[in-house]
This record gives C-alpha cells, structure tokens and sequence, in this order.
C-alpha cells in the first residue's frame, strides 16, 4: 500500500481570502457574498494578509521551507464556482519541502502547503447518499466561496490505515496548536483527499485513485482499507487498475467512482492576471516562527522527561492530545508529583479539556500523600473524584472526612499474617513463585482493612515473608 494525503484546512480568518465577507459557518445561505464571491464583470481580488500569516504558520509548523510565490487560475467548471475556475497556486507555492514527526518516530515527507480559495456547496436533494446522480434538485450555497484555504500535500510515505490516521491526528494538532484553523472536520473545515495506490514488493508505485473529501480520521483509515483492497481484488483478477477519482460512502463502506481523474494539463493552469507575486520579507518569516508556540512534538518530548514515560505511552500522547500537559506542570510547580499527576488526569479527567476544573495546588497536595504513603490508590481514586465533584478542596481534609488513614505498619503485618494462615494454599504457590497466588492473598487483607491498606507496602511484607 502507498498512500499520499492532501488535506485542505480553512484558515481561521475573519473575512475570505479575496473579499470583505465574513468568513463564517452556519450563517443562512448566500448571506455571506459579494460582487468578488459571485465573480461579477469587474470585480477584483484583493489578498487576505492574515490568511498568508497563517499559510506561513502552518508551514513554519511543518518544517518547510517559506518562499516567495504566485497564484494561478485553476479552470473547471463546477456550478457551486461562480466564476469557473479557483484562484490557486501551481508552480510557485508557498511553502515546499517540508516534513511531519509521528508520535512512533516515523516521518512523513510534506510536498507543499499552498494557497488557495474554496468553492461554494452544493446539496443535493432526494436520489441517493447526497450525490447529484438521481437527485431531484440541488441547491447552491455560496458563503464557503473565496474562504482560505491551505492545501497540505504529503508525499507517498505513508504504508498504512493506522499511519495514515496518525498523520491526519497530529496535523490536527498541530493546527489547533498553532490557530491557524479550527480544524472541525465535521463542520468541512479541515478535509481529506487520500491518494491510495497498492504494488508488490519491489515493483514501481501503481496506478493512483484519489479518495474525494473524507470528513474523520476514522474514515480516512477505513476509507484507505477498502480501496487498498479493491485495488488489490482487480490485480489479482488480471485486471487494471484505472486513475479515477472516487466518492467514499460513509453508509456502505465502499468507495465509488466520481469520474476519471484529470491531470494537471486538464485545469489550464495559467498566472492569475490580477494578483502580483507574493514575497514575504524575511523579517516577516522569522517574526512568524517567532510566535509559533510549543508544538505537540515537542510538548510530548517534554512530558515524557518529566515523567521517565516512553514519548509514544498513551498517558503521554493522550495528556497532550487533550492540552492537559501544562497543568501536570502546574501541578508539579505547587510541589505536587508529576507522575502521580499524569495518572489521574488520564484517568479521572478524560472530560475535563484543558481545564481541569481542580485548582493545580489541590492536586498537588493529593498526590504528595499517595508519595508520601498516606493513602492506598483506592483511597487517593475517591478522593480525586470529591476534588472533581467540589471544583477542588484541601485532599487531607476530604480524607480525614472519608476516614481515610494510614494503617500502621505492624497493624498490616498482621493482617499478612492473618492472610497466610487463612489461605495456606495460595501462599503456597506464591513461594514457588506463581504471580497469580499474590493476588487472592493481597484481595484477603484488602477486604480486611476495607480497603485501606497500601498495597505496595502489602507486596514488600509478603517478599519479605516469602524470603
């Protein structure tokens, strides 16, 4: 399998890309246009500033090279592109040559991230799955019409479904990350073309079919699978496989043919008469990389050294995926574990974002009696989830209201040795060193201190009879 992605993002502006109109979603139907959106006689573009700082971001964000650059008429007819061609870039983008670190270390070469306006939308109405085909009518909705655009064109590096999905989560990342685009792929802000060819050890790449505006990284996996598949069905069957462009149905699985795949002599692409060349000073890049915040990359790297956790354990990416890596910090900073602290935000916070809700310093002050032994992790569990339910709290008041206390030490002792006794079976398969035996003696003496023994310090007293 050989796959290449391109991802269209829509730019977190104000206005579109050539016009004043509000770049907007979920406003009434051709409410956000002008005599620029409509492509009247006349009307001229004039080009967004901030949608080019924000293209620049993005590629600074990717490791590419920023460059001086031109737009181009794209031309082909679609009845929701008033004017019948895009204004786009074709051989002068601006960004090129840039790269993507996945969280398993592997790298995904980037092509290009150029400039480039949307088209409107078109729904069609009655027929089947929304597609013009059978449909009784469509209607034409023009406000996404000259909205900015970047198109993130990836190499073919990308060898399966599960690395694919790993790309396309952490550009979404990184471009929450950076503001550059909200990135709801439900809402089409951030959209998916996968380019899926498939050829056999060793042989040249094949024959490419581009999968057309998948909308969730879950698709995009299953969208790649069957087409991969299929590919590999009509090869086997002594078959061609034929460049098409293709339509993923979300309802069935498949995918579908749209059309035969046009080439790029197919869009006539010419200079675009009424733009001049774009050159950021170099002043203006650097400042841009300047302001670029810490990334998603980086911020692993960060917690995994805080921590000793591997960059790619699940406590470390979920942590970032979810922004809470600067309150493990927080928590660290008011005197707090950080490694206890990674813990529970993985498993108690999984609903909180990137606000906890529990003031740093309150978590701090549970986590510094789970190091200090004052509480099991059963005990520190209910306690988590009162500083939740309360917005926060003093961790040893709720404690000492829970009756939650350390048991001394020769009190457990005891309990150990009560649980030998009561169980001489099982303490005897724990000395010939059978795991599974240690678990029926330690859930005897936590039954018998309600819970409230340290289990840790129950493993070392069970070593230390056992030796």
């Amino acid at each position: 399998m050989v796959v290449g992605l391109e991802v269209h993002v829509e730019l977190a502006t104000k206005t579109k890309l050539f016009s004043p109109s509000p770049n907007r979603f979920g406003d009434e139907p051709n409410t956000n246009i002008d005599p620029v959106t409509l492509g009247l006689p006349g009307a001229l573009p004039v080009l967004n500033r901030h949608a080019v700082e924000l293209a620049m971001r993005i590629g600074l964000a990717l490791n590419c090279t920023v460059q001086s650059c031109t737009f181009a008429r794209k031309n082909y007819f679609y009845p929701d592109m008033p004017t019948s061609y895009q204004i786009s870039q074709y051989e002068d983008p601006i960004n090129v040559d840039g790269h993507l670190d996945l969280p398993d270390g592997s790298r995904v070469g980037i092509e290009r991230a150029h400039i480039e306006q949307d088209a409107g939308k078109s729904t069609h109405v009655g027929g089947g799955a929304g597609r013009v085909h059978g449909a009784e009518h469509s209607l034409i909705d023009l406000n996404r019409a000259g909205v900015p655009l970047v198109e993130i064109v990836s190499r073919p590096d990308i060898r399966s479904p599960e690395q694919a999905k790993a790309y396309v989560t952490e550009l979404r990342a990184i471009l929450l990350a950076i503001g550059a685009s909200d990135a709801k792929m439900e809402e089409g802000s951030m959209r998916v073309d996968a380019n899926v060819s498939v050829r056999r050890p060793g042989d040249e790449f094949g024959t490419r079919c581009e999968i057309k505006n998948v909308n969730s990284v879950r698709s995009v996996g299953r969208a790649i699978e069957f087409e991969a598949r299929r590919q590999i069905v009509l090869i086997e069957g002594g078959e061609s496989v034929r460049q098409q462009t293709r339509h993923w149905d979300e309802s069935d699985g498949r995918t579908h043919t749209l059309r035969d795949k046009e080439d790029a002599d197919d869009y006539r692409y010419f200079l675009e008469p009424d733009l001049v060349p774009l050159a950021p000073a170099p002043e203006w890049i650097e400042s841009v990389r300047a302001d670029l915040p810490m990334l998603p990359a980086a911020r692993r790297v960060r917690l995994a050294d805080a921590t000793d956790l591997a960059v790619d354990s699940e406590a470390v990416v979920i942590l970032v995926e979810r922004g809470q890596d600067d309150y493990a910090f927080a928590v660290q900073a008011a005197g707090g574990d950080i490694g206890r602290a990674v813990v529970h935000l993985k498993e108690a916070f999984a609903e909180a974002g990137d606000e906890p809700g529990v003031p740093a310093a309150d978590l701090a002050g549970l986590t510094s009696m789970e190091v200090a032994g004052q509480l099991t992790a059963t005990q520190a569990k209910t306690v988590v989830a009162e500083l939740i339910e309360r917005g926060g709290g003093d961790a040893v008041a709720i404690a000492a209201e829970k009756g939650f206390e350390a048991m001394d030490t020769s009190e457990l002792e005891a309990m150990v040795d009560e649980a030998i006794a009561a169980q001489p079976d099982a303490w005897a398969k724990f000395c010939a060193g059978e795991g599974k035996a240690m678990g029926a003696l330690v859930g005897h003496i936590m039954k018998a201190s309600r819970g409230q023994a340290d289990g840790k310090l129950v493993s070392q007293i069970l070593d230390q009879r056992k030796a």
